[in-house]
């Protein structure tokens, strides 16, 4: 009788699927929604949107400033 056999396997299995659907839960209640009296989104997900596309635009300036192939010459 070796280690990976049919019963091990079904509890692997069904543990992954209790781990997965608490995560999935979690991460839910973890996004940012929409503000209920307001319908505003909540201060946190205007601030992490704002931080996110200045990266994305601060990332973007880096890669076109690489184009110096002069460096090593």
């Amino acid at each position: 009788m070796g280690i990976v056999n049919r019963r091990n396997a079904m509890l692997g299995w069904a543990a992954w699927r209790l781990i997965k659907r608490g995560a999935k839960q979690r991460a839910k209640q973890a996004v940012p929604t929409l503000d209920e009296r307001s319908r505003r989104p909540n201060r946190s997900a205007v601030i992490s949107a704002v931080l996110a596309l200045a990266g994305g635009l601060w990332l973007l300036s880096r890669r076109r400033g690489d184009d110096d192939s002069d460096t090593f010459g």
